[in-house]
């Protein structure tokens, strides 16, 4: 698909607004998706966050960028994100800080990125309510990278992302249950959890045709310990 009608045909299943903050929302996905119901208690309070989507335009086509956490961190060390964290008082909203994060991360001044609209709210196991904020990066961007949160940077083609035989299911025991969660294994980089349904996510909103079924759990899928 030429990279004009992949851009047009991404931005048409885009969220045109942000999903409230704080507010229910009847297209809310996250890690109970593949896991039957949420086993949260109730009394855990929902933290709100962004994460910046971004997507380079590249001349051979669109790139997904994304980082590899630094090993040092005390919680999700060493995992595949997108750029991220949670939203302050201070931002104006999930864009505002996803942009950001994104800075504060890998140096990528907002200035290079068109903000086209948003994903479905992600909730994880830990009780966070993300909002993905897809933005086109334009090029003449430098990275720089802030090695207390991030090791790597890296980009992966929209094109592998957005085919659904890429679209694997893994699983994993964390806190004693098995727990199923998608994967996109990549050139030595295994993207994941979180990462990965949002990537899911944008894939059925834009490039799935209409009541397409999702790709059933590969052979041999992989199993270890979270």
């Amino acid at each position: 698909m030429p990279q004009a009608d992949s851009r047009a045909r991404l931005i048409s299943g885009l969220r045109a607004t942000a999903p409230q903050r704080g507010h229910p929302d009847e297209r809310l996905t996250g890690d109970f998706r593949l896991n039957g119901p949420r086993e949260v208690a109730a009394s855990h309070a929902v933290s709100e966050a962004a994460v910046l989507v971004p997507l380079v335009e590249r001349a051979g086509g669109l790139h997904v960028l994304l980082t590899e956490r630094s090993g040092d961190l005390s919680s999700h060390a060493g995992q595949v994100a997108f750029p991220g964290g949670r939203i302050d008082p201070e931002d104006k909203d999930a864009a505002d800080a996803a942009l950001r994060e994104a800075h504060e991360e890998i140096g990528l001044e907002r200035h290079f990125v068109e903000v086209a609209g948003f994903l479905d709210p992600y909730e994880t196991g830990t009780r966070f309510r993300v909002v993905p904020v897809v933005g086109f990066v334009h090029l003449g961007f430098t990275l720089t990278l802030n090695p207390a949160e991030v090791d790597e940077a890296f980009e992966v083609p929209l094109a592998f992302l957005m085919n659904p035989d890429n679209h694997e299911r893994h699983s994993a025991v964390w806190q004693g249950k098995q727990r199923t969660f998608y994967a996109m294994p990549y050139q030595g980089h295994y993207i994941w959890g979180a990462t990965a349904g949002m990537i899911v996510n944008l894939y059925e909103r834009s490039f799935a045709a209409p009541g397409a079924a999702m790709p059933a759990p590969p052979r041999g899928a992989w199993a270890g310990t979270i």
